[in-house]
């Protein structure tokens, strides 16, 4: 019997334990990265405030007072989470497949007018004019977003300029319809004179509002939050969600591996409108945005905000929950800001200057581990 000499594996214990340790740094340097980043833009944004007139510390109190910490601020900042997250997934959704959708804004704007329309006409139980009126979002949404793809993949033309010329139009479209009766217009004894307006829904048409510690807001949180996480879920652990991802990081792999860029591309196109759409159609039958009808200026720009919180959430769908929350406080907590005597707008720079925060440590990473290839690959020379 000869002895065995136990030859050191590939993953030996140090080398198991450096690995843990350099992984850990990396992680504690993306934190501290993030931590400074939000730090400067709170702090420029101070400074903003300060030298327009006004005093940061109450500038920072209104928006606390009212988005969370007066009396129902909090429901109202959930209502206006809901949506920009519906939209915020979608984009994540296209963005994994390697599509740039920026055209959300009319995504929401024609779900929303499918839904007015399906949700003023039809009859039937309430329940079921609900879901009608949220799959007709839906259709909308992706019927809109379908003509971008469409032109993506059969004419060559960039998504990232059909979905923002689509935008345009959406509204255009939809202002059209609400000049007509037989569209959208609401008859004139339900309206005031040149009011454009659609019919507002009946009691029974709309969503139910759950009421929590004096806090009021629509179901569509709890529908929103359970759709990340199983957008989540998808993305990352099934065979669909696999291949939508070597699309959008190797598409020449991906065909390679039989993954048809048409069939998944438009997909997730229309999965990307109709997400944008429900958040339309949730936005009429909640009761947060229009009162219950639809009018012009309808969306609030919220679909180009919930591309903003796609963005900031780095295409995460668990992290887009908590981004939309902060940006829709921003978009609530603005109405306390009279009182500081600074203008409403103000929000919109802190807005810009934390999307720019949360994007830097990202680029700072990708040129450091880039000019770190860089460098091993002159040493292999």
């Amino acid at each position: 019997m000869t002895d065995v000499v136990a030859q050191p594996t590939e993953n030996s214990p140090d080398e198991v334990s450096a690995a843990a340790r350099g992984r850990h740094l990396v992680v504690s340097e993306v934190i501290t990265l993030y931590a400074l980043s939000i730090f400067c833009a709170l702090a420029l944004a101070g400074i903003l405030v300060t030298v327009t007139g006004g005093s940061a510390a109450d500038v920072f109190n209104a928006l606390l007072d009212g988005s969370v910490r007066n009396p129902g601020r909090w429901g109202l900042t959930l209502g206006a989470a809901a949506p920009l997250l519906l939209v915020a997934l979608g984009t994540i959704v296209s963005a994994r497949a390697g599509l740039v959708n920026i055209g959300q804004e009319g995504q929401l704007l024609i779900g929303a007018a499918f839904a007015t329309y399906v949700g003023t006409r039809l009859g039937g139980p309430g329940p079921v004019v609900v879901m009608g009126l949220c799959i007709a979002g839906i259709v909308g949404g992706a019927i809109w977003a379908g003509f971008a793809g469409a032109l993506r993949y059969w004419r060559g033309v960039p998504e990232v300029l059909t979905t923002l010329l689509l935008a345009t139009v959406a509204g255009s479209a939809v202002g059209y319809g609400l000049k007509n009766e037989w569209l959208l217009l609401a008859p004139a004894g339900d309206r005031a004179n040149r009011n454009q307006v659609s019919e507002q829904l009946a009691d029974d048409n709309r969503l139910p509002r759950i009421t929590w510690f004096g806090n009021e807001f629509p179901t569509t949180v709890f529908l929103a939050i359970a759709l990340a996480a199983a957008t989540a879920f998808v993305l990352a652990r099934t065979v669909p969600g696999f291949r939508l991802r070597m699309l959008g990081q190797n598409p020449r792999t991906a065909q390679r591996a039989g993954v048809g860029a048409t069939r998944y591309g438009m997909a997730s196109m229309l999965i990307s409108g109709g997400f944008a759409g429900l958040a339309g159609a949730a936005m009429l039958a909640g009761g947060d945005f229009g009162n219950y009808q639809l009018v012009p200026g309808f969306s609030t720009n919220i679909g180009w905000t919930g591309l903003l919180v796609a963005l900031v959430a780095r295409e995460r769908a668990v992290s887009a929950i908590v981004v939309a929350f902060v940006f829709a406080g921003l978009r609530t907590g603005s109405g306390f800001l009279a009182a500081t005597g600074v203008e409403r707008k103000i929000t919109d720079v802190v807005q810009a200057l934390l999307v720019l925060a949360l994007l830097i440590p990202p680029a700072v990473l990708y040129i450091r581990e880039r000019r770190r290839a860089v460098n091993a690959s002159k040493e292999r020379v």
